[in-house]
């Protein structure tokens, strides 16, 4: 069901007797999202609790929140997307709304699926079954991701989840954006059996990688990359695992881990699960957490206030901890990365009487004040204090504060810090410079109707503050309050997000080029890109992206320049980039799946067995090539171990036990890459190369045929189905408006076919052409498009087009 209104747009400025502050911080608007929100309004109860009936109170079995709770609000330019449950008990269907700021129109949708209640007991509510929301400005889809508490095909233990343990809903391309009326289910993408919930990110199912999950979360980086993370595991022996979407291949990238599972059994000295979150703040990924191991100590829960950095845009190495010391993913002593104890903090050291729930969060200021906030219960004596613990920039150690009031929430602009809660149900902000403790008040509430709870999302230095009524019953009202924090920055601005400042790249390897341009006061016309301080492209609809690939190692300056329609230039920093000459046969960092050339089947690691797969799903198709000496090995990621070219019997491959590096002749391989893209593996001895034979079995050969061509598909750069070589097609003039060309001339004979972002085919062609030239003739509408080409060999190939 759709459902569109317009919502009360209670613009309150004018309700001075409700607002007190003594700074620029006002509320902007208040927003009654729907009378529907569901609530377990009933009373905690065991596992085995049964149906109290639908007229009832709603019990549960952790906590009473699940509607404006978790991950369940994000902003996409002038749009509010928000998700919820729809009560009343007997309701429990998945809500998605989205809010238009300027016209105040709310269009809701109504997904099939429902809240699964307590391992499935739908009468039981369960907390921990929130919708996560993020929007990729990238490509305008929406993705939601449903927690549902690390549920297996064991757990609950009737099976009743063992096809549902994970839920995953996505859009199509530029959905988020679309008109209210077109702004409908029918735009998000269908499973096999015709619902919305998917089984895995990818498409199809990957139980060893998607069971057991909770706690999802989303973020974006400066270049408008959207990442997940999730934490697999329990709460005494949990890890985080985040995947980064590729807008370009409509796909994720395989999990990257933060930190270890069974942490004991891999060198720690307890296993141990983490509470917190991680970010992109000032320029990196970050992880801010306290840790929950299962120990006999004063500590009821959790302990500690955890913190760590990458210095890699993907988080995927060079981390450090707040000193600056180094450390390899996944983390096994959470210590290494330890900030303080909020325990020392109270009297009690009886067992279990020290609690640290709640009130946790942190950020980072420009300047590089890192501020952490926590709450620590004595349990014995009856004592809560809110805790302030921050270092400033060029500061060696944390300091924490007492004189604290506590709040949900932190947030910096640029060298400020705001902290955001309620109290007595009603909202306030403090302020204070970064690096000090000295708060003051900058908007409090004193009058009104009072909240429950909500949930704080703050973009473009206003705070949207997503917040349930404190009302009666299962289904309880739902309000958006946006508070603009009254920061004055030039109205007409540009920023540079992508490249970043001195970051390398390789020749023929794609740079994006990413704005961000705004204009108070008028319109933007246009954003050039200069690369040398040549004019390299332009972008004239938001986001203002263009994709260069350098064919020359240098070190080059990349600069943005906005145009308003009034004729006005605003100019962002100029950076350096450097790009060094790619070597192809350097496949070190990255996940691959290696599938024949010939064949189309995909590398699998069976236990010892190596063997051809039709599927390219799941982590046993998934290797490493690691250096090995002057050699590599190739590793599998199922932790088998590395591949070995046997002597006797001849032909024989297998997977070892052993894993890399190992510098055994016959576990050493020389990586060949070829002129049509491809690589070859031959072992350092012998001349032996690894091959998908005629009777399908991979074996090694002395004989170098087509069948010992490999294809490589990053994984870890998210390019399934992606043919990773310099070998492309060619799109020009990119953007344009009356007609272009394709050159497909290094392709050869192929199939031609053009997508609107909604999916529908807008062109379509096979041609031995080496360039085909496209007028458009009213088809192509201004927007993006993709291009798709497939050689005679199978071979994709994709590029964006951009009409004006």
């Amino acid at each position: 069901m759709i459902k569109k209104h317009q919502s009360n747009l209670l613009l309150l400025i004018f309700l001075v007797t409700t607002i007190s502050f003594n700074a620029q911080a006002t509320l902007e608007s208040e927003v009654k999202i729907t009378d529907f929100g569901l609530h377990f309004n009933g009373s905690k109860v065991g596992a085995s609790a049964t149906n109290n009936g639908n007229s009832a109170p709603y019990n549960y079995f952790f906590g009473r929140n699940i509607s404006a709770h978790g991950d369940c609000v994000k902003t996409y330019g002038k749009y509010v997307f928000l998700t919820w449950y729809k009560g009343d008990k007997t309701d429990r269907h998945v809500m998605l709304s989205r809010l238009n700021k300027e016209t105040g129109v709310i269009v809701d949708i109504e997904f099939p699926h429902r809240h699964t209640g307590y391992q499935n007991k739908w009468w039981i509510g369960e907390s921990h079954n929130t919708i996560a929301v993020a929007i990729s400005p990238l490509d305008g889809t929406i993705h939601l991701l449903y927690d549902m508490h690390a549920y297996s095909n064991t757990l609950p233990s009737d099976g009743s989840l063992s096809n549902d343990y994970f839920r995953y809903s996505y859009s199509l391309k530029e959905v988020a954006s679309l008109p209210d009326n077109e702004f409908t289910l029918d735009k998000f993408v269908q499973n096999t059996t015709g619902g919305y919930k998917h089984l895995s990110l990818n498409g199809g199912e990957d139980y060893n990688n998607f069971a057991a999950l909770t706690y999802p979360q989303f973020f974006l980086n400066d270049s408008g990359d959207l990442f997940m993370y999730m934490r697999a595991g329990g709460n005494n022996n949990g890890a985080y695992k985040f995947s980064k979407y590729n807008a370009s291949t409509s796909s994720w990238s395989s999990f990257a881990q933060f930190n270890i599972l069974n942490a004991k059994n891999n060198g720690g000295d307890v296993n141990w699960g983490l509470y917190g979150n991680m970010k992109y703040v000032n320029g990196k990924i970050r992880v801010g957490f306290q840790r929950r191991a299962n120990l006999t100590d004063k500590y009821l829960y959790q302990n500690g206030v955890y913190y760590a950095y990458s210095d890699n845009q993907d988080g995927l190495d060079q981390w450090k901890n707040h000193k600056g010391e180094s450390f390899n993913l996944p983390l096994v002593d959470a210590d290494i990365t330890k900030v303080m104890e909020p325990g020392d903090y109270v009297e009690t050291t009886q067992t279990d009487k020290i609690s640290i729930v709640n009130g946790f969060d942190w950020t980072v200021t420009d300047q590089g004040d890192v501020h952490m906030i926590s709450r620590v219960r004595d349990l014995q004596f009856g004592v809560v204090k809110y805790l302030h613990t921050y270092k400033p920039a060029g500061a060696a150690d944390f300091i924490t504060s007492e004189d604290f009031t506590g709040a949900e929430s932190i947030y910096t602009s640029g060298n400020d810090i705001y902290v955001v809660g309620l109290e007595g149900g009603r909202v306030f902000v403090d302020k204070s410079a970064g690096g000090t403790n000295n708060f003051t008040r900058v908007y409090e509430a004193t009058s009104g109707k009072t909240f429950d709870h909500g949930v704080v999302y703050i973009a473009d230095d206003k705070i949207y503050y997503y917040l349930m009524e404190n009302k009666t019953g299962s289904a309880q009202p739902l309000y958006l309050q946006i508070i603009d924090l009254g920061i004055v920055k030039d109205a007409f601005r540009i920023t540079l997000n992508s490249p970043l400042d001195n970051n390398t790249y390789k020749t023929d390897e794609e740079i994006r080029l990413f704005a961000n341009a705004t204009d108070e006061n008028g319109s933007i016309t246009k954003v050039e890109f200069l690369i040398d301080n040549v004019l390299f492209g332009e972008a004239t609809v938001a986001p203002y992206i263009l994709n260069w690939t350098p064919d020359k190692a240098g070190t080059y300056t990349v600069q943005a320049i906005a145009h308003n329609n009034n004729n006005e230039t605003v100019a962002s920093t100029i950076v350096s980039v450097n790009v060094a000459l790619k070597d192809y046969t350097d496949l070190t960092g990255a996940i691959y799946r290696f599938k024949n050339a010939v064949t189309g089947k995909y590398l699998d690691s069976e236990g010892a067995d190596v063997i051809a797969s039709d599927s390219s799903e799941g982590i046993d198709k998934e290797w490493e090539i690691v250096k090995a000496g002057d050699y590599y090995n190739i590793e599998s990621k199922t932790d088998r171990g590395i591949l070995r070219a046997a002597a006797s019997p001849e032909g024989e491959i297998i997977n070892t036990i052993f894993t890399a590096p190992r510098e055994d002749s016959d576990k050493q391989w020389t990586v060949i890459y070829e002129s049509d893209g491809t690589y070859r593996f031959k072992t350092k001895t012998g001349d032996r190369f690894l091959v998908h034979q005629t009777n399908d079995l991979i074996e090694w050969t002395t004989t170098q045929d087509e069948r010992t061509k490999w294809i490589a598909e990053s994984t870890t750069l998210s390019t399934k189905n992606v043919v990773i070589n310099p070998i492309g097609i060619k799109v020009y003039p990119n953007p344009t408006k009356d007609s272009f060309t394709i050159d497909i001339s290094e392709i050869g004979k192929a199939n031609v076919t053009i997508y609107n972002l909604l999916g529908k085919t807008i062109y379509k062609k096979t041609t031995a052409s080496k360039r085909i030239q496209i007028v458009n003739n009213g088809s192509f509408k201004a927007g993006i498009y993709i291009i798709k080409v497939i050689g005679e060999n199978q071979k994709s190939y994709n590029n964006k087009l951009v009409i004006k």
